[in-house]
């Protein structure tokens, strides 16, 4: 047991009502009966050390990556890694290399398309070499820590600049862990960082960047199967550029970027002859300047949109994008992308929660209200103390069926909630919580991430009743545990070394619409166990 779920349980075996003296008896007695034995204590000392060892690997291995990643794209160049580890030992281990890059791809198969290592994947190739010596794993680790440390070099002046744009690109991330499942916020996070580049290391160059995302062709199929549809920009180009639809047959290098998985350059416009220009009353004669196209991939490396740049309306000569210009909005288009599917993510688990209720409601009447909120971070407070201090309520539905989704959702937070404790308590155990109040009996119970962090709760109001029909509950146990089996499938899909798995017909047909079907799935799959 942790220290909250200690005291979850001690509070819950007390009662709500219990008096000084009760808990002080409680607590004397456990103090008196609780006993350890040498053996058990040992055993518990051993795991801790273990435990502690694990973090403080993890923490260094983490270090080591964030030196190598100068410019805060969040993967490496595996070929870049694998030539420096040739040299390790004086080249001498190049066999137990060999045999740790192939047990790298059968882990990572998309790396035989594109040799990108994530933080994670450059960790298990570190771990897959130190597997292959003879003697201690972590000593081999160590080694190879201090090897690849001292393998990088950068000059004053570049570390400084990373250091700056990777603030830029951390600030893309920030947004979307507390936009409460909005897009806007990232949109706008990322268009700061391309102009703050600009006027910092840019030259001050005017640009212009806009972001489209690939969807079906249902409208005009004729003109090919997918098209781009343009969701956010800079604000001069809003007229021009925002919601327009670029078809493949129409003229333009999105699609060549799309298609190929790689940045597109085209110093100068005016001499491509296959530019398409949103602005229609720009004179010829202006029509000129640097563009760059760059893929937006998702963890599987499959492209789903692009992230444009142009410096058409800026009037200096020097208007060409440089390489150390490029390698950062590649960084952009990265960090793009994760805050993306951060988001994707949390709208299909809050998919999950609305069918779950709906599949709830006719069951259960005795249940008054479900209130179902997301785990957020406060807004500036992204310190480990106050991490999980934030809840942003989602969904309301109450007896009648009704049910409200909050699309300018409120924010609850702790030092400001202090009836409502019972629900942090419940993210801090991670343990169901009984509490009552304004007079009602609540339910807490808290779902949770793949590394069993709060990532929701659902807070049941039974109102006057001390306890739900036998039925009822047993409905209701049986939706938490489908809506948590869903959501961790939902959490799984964007992992890079996980394919998604389909069970349902619908699910193959409509995969944009994954989410809705889950819960069900789960549901089927479990009746299917009973029968």
């Amino acid at each position: 047991l942790t220290l909250p779920q200690f005291v979850q349980l001690m509070e819950t075996f007390v009662g709500q009502k219990s008096s000084v003296p009760t808990v002080k008896s409680l607590t004397a007695f456990i103090k008196e009966e609780y006993k350890q034995t040498e053996e058990e204590k040992m055993e518990q000392l051993e795991k801790v050390h273990c435990m502690s060892q694990v973090a403080q690997q993890k923490l260094l291995l983490e270090a080591l990556f964030e030196k190598w990643d100068t410019n805060g794209h969040r993967f490496l160049d595996l070929e870049e890694v694998y030539a420096v580890l040739s040299r390790f030992q004086g080249g001498m281990e190049t066999k137990v290399l060999m045999k740790a890059m192939e047990r790298l791809h059968l882990q990572y198969p998309q790396l035989n398309r594109v040799e990108k290592l994530s933080p994670k994947a450059f960790q298990t190739f570190l771990h897959l070499i130190a597997s292959e010596f003879t003697g201690s794993e972590d000593e081999a680790i160590d080694n190879l820590v201090e090897f690849l440390t001292t393998s990088v070099e950068e000059s004053r002046r570049e570390s400084l600049q990373s250091l700056t744009r990777r603030k830029w690109l951390q600030d893309i991330q920030q947004a979307a862990e507390t936009s409460r499942a909005s897009m806007e916020s990232v949109y706008k996070a990322v268009l700061k960082a391309i102009s703050q580049d600009a006027e910092a290391h840019g030259g001050n160059k005017k640009i212009s960047a806009y972001i489209a995302l690939l969807e079906e062709n249902r409208v005009s199929p004729g003109q090919g199967q997918l098209l781009l549809r343009y969701v956010a920009c800079t604000a001069d180009d809003a007229p021009y550029v925002l919601n327009q639809v670029l078809y493949r047959d129409m003229k333009g290098i999105s699609f060549a970027a799309v298609d190929e998985g790689r940045p597109i350059h085209v110093p100068r416009v005016e001499l491509h002859g296959n530019i398409h220009f949103w602005n229609s009353d720009r004179p010829v004669e202006e029509r000129k300047g640097s563009l760059l196209v760059l893929p937006l991939h998702d963890a599987h490396w499959r492209v789903f949109g692009i992230l444009g740049l142009d410096t058409l309306q800026d009037q200096c000569e020097k208007t060409i994008f440089l390489t150390h210009e490029i390698i950062f909005y590649q960084g952009v288009s990265h960090a793009f992308s994760r805050a993306y599917h951060h988001i994707c993510t949390r709208e299909n688990v809050l998919q999950v929660a609305v069918t779950a209720l709906d599949w709830l409601y006719p069951r259960t009447p005795s249940v008054h209200t479900v209130t179902m909120y997301l785990v957020e971070p406060g807004k500036d407070k992204l310190n480990l103390s106050s991490l999980w201090q934030a809840l942003c309520k989602m969904i309301t539905t109450d007896n009648t069926g009704q049910k409200e989704i909050h699309r300018s959702p409120v924010l609850l937070l702790r030092e400001e909630n202090l009836p409502r404790d019972y629900l942090f308590k419940c993210i801090d155990s991670l343990e169901v919580a009984l509490a009552t109040a304004r007079g009602e009996q609540h339910i807490a119970v808290p779902l949770h991430d793949l590394s069993r962090q709060a990532l929701g709760i659902f807070d049941i109001s039974i109102g006057h009743h001390k306890k739900l029909p036998p039925q009822e509950q047993k409905d209701l146990q049986k939706m938490l545990k489908m809506a948590q089996a869903a959501c961790l499938e939902i959490l799984r899909r964007p992992r890079e070394e996980t394919e998604p798995t389909y069970v349902l017909e619908a699910e193959r047909v409509a995969n944009v619409r994954h989410a809705e079907f889950l819960f069900h799935r789960f549901m089927l799959q479990d009746l299917r166990k009973c029968v």
